[in-house]
């Protein structure tokens, strides 16, 4: 999955994935690596549509990618970087690719 949301970073594609076997996700992906302190890997992403559980506002989200399944490339592209990104984030303590 790690080449799918790279190819989908580094072209700027939109990414549709359901999250815990619940709703679909619709999120742009910004950066993808190791969550700080611990081996799982994780996207930090701009959620634009789909469910979402918290509802909180900016709409930024850090996924585990081990809970996320049928994700697809959207042909959808985003130009512009979101308010709020930071591409060294530090939950990270390794990052594969990012924006």
């Amino acid at each position: 999955m790690n080449q799918l949301i790279c190819k989908a970073i580094s072209n700027r594609n939109v990414i549709v994935f359901y999250y815990k076997n619940e709703e679909k996700r619709i999120v742009e992906p910004y950066c993808y690596g190791v969550y700080k302190d611990t081996s799982n890997e994780v996207l930090c992403a701009y959620q634009i549509g789909g469910y979402s559980e918290s509802k909180a506002e900016p709409p930024w989200r850090l996924y585990l990618i081990e809970k996320m399944e049928k994700l697809t490339i959207s042909e959808k592209t985003f130009c512009s970087v979101r308010f709020g990104y930071n591409p060294d984030d530090s939950r990270m303590s390794e990052i594969y690719c990012r924006v």
